[in-house]
């Protein structure tokens, strides 16, 4: 154990927040996600016994998001005919303005956009998530 260090980031996790360079990008999965094979070409990371909401908290206490770009932070959009409710997106963004200070930092994309980007991520990380459109893609910044 580490001082400091949120218990969920396995090292395995922790690694690969290391190795990543400004502008590498990171999903948070739910669980209907895809990540097997969206993340083919990437580091695939198996949380699934803890909510999205938990992992970006942990995340976003180590990892800095981009201030290159107005939106670090990417949302899946509702497909059009879907009456799915996304609450799950304001705790992120209450998340996001906790632990790094921002607001406004998150933007929405087209779903099968976000796979398309999601399959250039560094990484996915599966979680338990159970909310419907609860995927988000976060993009690494600079540490000062």
């Amino acid at each position: 154990m580490l001082i400091g260090i949120p218990y969920i980031l396995s090292p395995e996790l922790l690694k690969v927040l290391c190795e990543m360079g400004h502008g590498d990008r990171i999903v948070i999965a739910d669980a209907n996600f895809p990540s097997e094979r969206v993340g083919k070409n990437a580091k695939v990371i198996r949380m699934d016994g803890h909510s999205a909401c938990d992992v970006l908290e942990a995340i976003l206490t180590l990892f800095p998001l981009d201030h290159a770009t107005n939106f670090p932070a990417t949302l899946m959009q509702v497909s059009a005919g879907d009456d799915v409710d996304t609450p799950i997106w304001d705790e992120y963004k209450k998340i996001i303005e906790d632990k790094q200070g921002r607001k406004n930092a998150v933007c929405e994309i087209e779903r099968f956009a976000f796979y398309e980007e999601a399959k250039q991520a560094y990484a996915v990380i599966a979680t338990g998530e159970k909310a419907l459109y609860a995927n988000i893609m976060l993009q690494k910044g600079v540490v000062k």
